[in-house]
Formats: structure tokens, sequence, C-alpha cells
């Protein structure tokens, strides 16, 4: 058994005596608690390489997070993930699109696992205003008209960072059917989330944590190796990404730190 350090946020009470009363709740705390081993499984969702601004431009105009997934893939990937292979956690991997991941070993595992995808529902019609409709979001939401081109042929390129690509038979799934053949297999109750970006894939994609919390899992996050996405007013401060820290506390699971965690690897080894 484990016992690591956590965070946790303490939602409640709120203190109607006062002018703002969510102002009384206890807030971020901090204490330690139990982790199974062998119930727990560390999962890198959506780590990409898409390239440089050199060869795509618009892509980081319009994705100012990458950088950031960079950075982490660089500096907190490599003890976290080493830490994690030599210990008896499993480490899973949770991928999107096609095209990047088919060749790895724990591609053709998951889909022996899991059979072969069910035939998807019917598309909803599709009329001219709708058209009209998702042509605006593309280009004057996101991601800009004049960025759709790089940002299509980054994604014809994606690849995953050498410091996250999957090793031997390390589970590889596409969505949350895929990912829980893998825990049923593994016996884990408990997914760790690494990964992009904790305010939007890792909480909503398929294989993140509404996926995995419908199936009862607890769902779980390293916050030094998460980023968010941010927008204009929340990227100075990352507020976006201390806000979806904020979510998976009290919706999914728990926060961690990856130092306590490889310590906690280390003293179990």
């Amino acid at each position: 058994m484990l016992r690591l350090k956590t965070h946790y946020y303490q939602q409640f009470d709120a203190d109607y005596a006062r002018e703002v009363p969510a102002e009384g709740y206890g807030g971020w705390q901090t204490t330690e608690v139990e982790i199974s081993p062998e119930h727990t499984a560390v999962v890198v969702m959506h780590a990409w390489d898409l390239g440089t601004p050199e060869q795509f431009p618009g892509q980081f105009r319009a994705c100012n997070c990458v950088p950031r997934t960079y950075r982490v893939c660089r500096e907190v990937f490599p003890p976290l993930l080493a830490a994690v292979r030599a210990s008896p956690i499993p480490l899973l991997h949770v991928v999107s699109g096609r095209g990047y991941y088919e060749q790895y070993p724990g591609w053709a595992r998951t889909v022996a696992l899991a059979g072969p995808d069910p035939e998807p529902p019917p598309e909803i019609l599709k009329d001219p205003v709708y058209e009209r409709l998702q042509e605006f979001r593309r280009d004057y939401v996101f991601p800009g008209a004049h960025n759709r081109a790089d940002c299509e042929a980054a994604w014809k390129q994606v690849r995953f960072p050498q410091e996250a690509e999957p090793q031997g038979e390390e589970g590889i799934a596409r969505d949350g059917r895929q990912l829980l053949a893998l825990c049923r297999e593994a016996g884990v109750n408990h997914l760790i989330y690494a990964g992009f970006n904790v305010d939007w894939c890792l909480l909503m994609s398929p294989g993140g944590m509404v996926d995995m919390s419908r199936y009862g899992l607890i769902c779980s996050v390293f916050r030094d190796a998460v980023t968010a996405v941010e927008n204009k007013e929340t990227a100075r401060t990352e507020l976006g990404k201390q806000i979806s820290l904020w979510q998976v506390s009290v919706g999914f699971g728990f926060v961690f730190d990856t130092e306590d965690f490889i310590a906690a690897l280390e003293r179990l080894a």
C-alpha cells in the first residue's frame, strides 16, 4: 500500500453570514491517503508532437497551450514515467484520431481485449444553416480561417512525443470502452491522469474523466503533469488550470504531485 500526500478541495460549509457565502468553504487542504498499487494505473492522455512554430505557425497561433505541453513532456514526464515503469503500476495511454498509434503492440493488445468498434449511431441531419453555423465557428471562434490549413497539416503528421512514446505492450486506448477493457484486465479502479489538457480533453474527451467516472472509476490527476488550454483572460495566471484542478478534486478524484508519487514508489520498492 502507498501512503501518498494529496491535495483536495473542501467544498463546504457555505457561511451565509458572509457577503459571499462560498467564502466560508474550507478550500484547498492537504493530507495523506492510501493508494493501492494493484488497483491503480497511470494514464498519459493526448500527448502529441505537433511540430514546431516554424513548420505550422497557424497551429501555434490557435493553440497557445502547445509549448506548455512540450515543456511538461521534457521536464516532468521522464522521471514520472520511468518510476511508473519500474513499479507494479500499469502505464496506459489514451489517444485520439488515427494514424500515429496503430503500429504499436499496445494498440493490438487493446483491440484484442475490447473487441471491434461497435457500429456508430447514424449522424444527425445536417442542413445549410447548420453548415453555415459550423463554418462561422471555424472561421471566427477556433481556429480562425487563416490558421486552418496549418492546423490540418500539423494533425496529418501528429505523433507521440519521444518522452511519452508507449513502450512494449503498454495499453493504448482510443475511447472509454477500450480503456475500461484495459482496467478490467489489470483490476484497476483508480486512474491518475497526466497529459493535455486538463480543462478539455482530460475531462471531456473519450477516455477522459467524465467517461471513466461513469464506469465507477476514481479519476485523479498529477498537478504538475498537466496543462490547460487557457484563454486571453486566464493565460497569464493559468487560471483555467487551477479551476480544472478544483473540478477534478470535487467531481472525480484527487490531485497529486509527481514528486510525491515518485518518492512513494521508491519507498514501495
